[in-house]
């Protein structure tokens, strides 16, 4: 059988897990349409509704408190019921909670849109799905692997922000919520084509596997207590903690207060809505870059010395940041915010040296 399935890899020319990899990171763009939109939508809901901003950012506070909680269930999910289906479903979550935002009338309905819905949607693609699409289908270039799906999110921004920003000033909030709606819609039919779960399915090992290759065999028993297990293993031990917290605070500094808050932030010093989303969508290129790198890093230089580096800089520019808002869009003050949101979830992610 070894033998087989090791004829099959070599003559393909391009492995299988690429395209998985691929697909995945289509999918990851999809779902980051929702990262872009709260900032853009801040002020005209606030103008149309008269919610304060402190209750419409309610909605992105639980968005990303169930972002976090619904990821190790996510997990789980994709372990007894495969990647695809949980993908599938997310995406379709995250369309529902965008594209119902046209029809409310009450600021309970956009905790429930945004909050809810759309919380548990990303929380079901977060950090979870790129560890368990690189687990099970790379033995080599994992780090890089995890930088580039993990830089999906940026990648989301980068697209949306822009695109995002003018359908609001010259079309409305309503056309751009749907926008990310169709957005993430477009994608489920990719990746119910090509998105599968694991390399056995097309009579592969992963990519890198050499022929002693032995996966791990499919987990018995309920999802929900299989990630309640694991956490409770998880919880007794000091690594868990230090990354618990450390992603709470990349989570708080980068999408709760840089991503959600800095357009409103420079439009309040006179900024166009539009410079500032296409500023904070530049930030986005960079933090693709510094993702890819930093997952490449992984593979070569110890993971809490990048960390430490990172969290050092991002405080630094935090510091700073506020000083330097403007009127037009300053160096200083892209170098700033390009610091503030620099990313340093991929060094978390190797094992080997958390």
């Amino acid at each position: 059988m070894l033998r087989r399935i090791d004829r099959v890899t070599k003559s393909n020319r391009v492995h299988p897990a690429w395209f998985v990899a691929v697909i995945a990171f289509v999918a990851l763009v999809g779902a980051a349409g929702f990262r872009a939109t709260p900032s853009v939508m801040l002020r005209p809901l606030h103008d149309e509704y008269g919610w304060s901003l402190g209750t419409i950012s309610a909605a992105v506070s639980v968005n990303l408190l169930l972002y976090g909680l619904t990821a190790p269930f996510a997990a789980a999910l994709m372990d007894r019921f495969g990647i695809r289906r949980v993908v599938m479903a997310a995406l379709l979550l995250v369309a529902a909670g965008s594209g119902l935002t046209v029809f409310m009338t009450a600021s309970w309905q956009l905790v429930l849109c945004w909050g809810v819905l759309v919380g548990l949607g990303t929380g079901s693609m977060a950090l979870a799905f790129v560890a368990t699409v690189t687990n099970r289908w790379f033995v080599r270039r994992r780090g890089l692997v995890t930088g580039v799906l993990t830089a999906g999110g940026a990648a989301g921004q980068l697209i949306f922000l822009p695109v995002l920003a003018t359908l609001t000033e010259n079309s409305g909030w309503r056309t751009a919520a749907l926008t990310v709606s169709i957005a993430a819609l477009a994608v489920v039919p990719l990746v119910f084509w090509r998105l599968r779960d694991r390399p056995a399915d097309l009579g592969v090992t992963a990519y890198g596997a050499g022929p002693s290759f032995v996966p791990d065999p499919p987990p018995t028993g309920g999802a929900a207590r299989n990630a309640l297990a694991a956490l409770g293993q998880a919880a007794r031990t000091r690594p868990f903690w230090l990354l618990a917290g450390g992603f709470a605070i990349c989570g708080a500094t980068t999408n709760g207060l840089v991503g959600t808050h800095f357009i409103p932030a420079a439009h309040h010093h006179g900024m166009a809505e539009t410079t500032a989303a296409s500023l904070l969508a530049l930030v986005g290129l960079f933090d693709i870059a510094g993702t890819i790198a930093s997952g490449w890093l992984t593979d070569r230089v110890d993971s809490r010395l990048l960390l430490g580096a990172y969290y050092a800089l991002r405080g630094l520019s935090l510091l700073v940041l506020p000083s330097l808002f403007a009127a037009v869009a300053h160096p200083s003050m892209l170098v700033c915010a390009t610091a503030a949101n620099s990313d340093g979830r991929t060094s978390s992610d190797s094992p080997r040296r958390a």
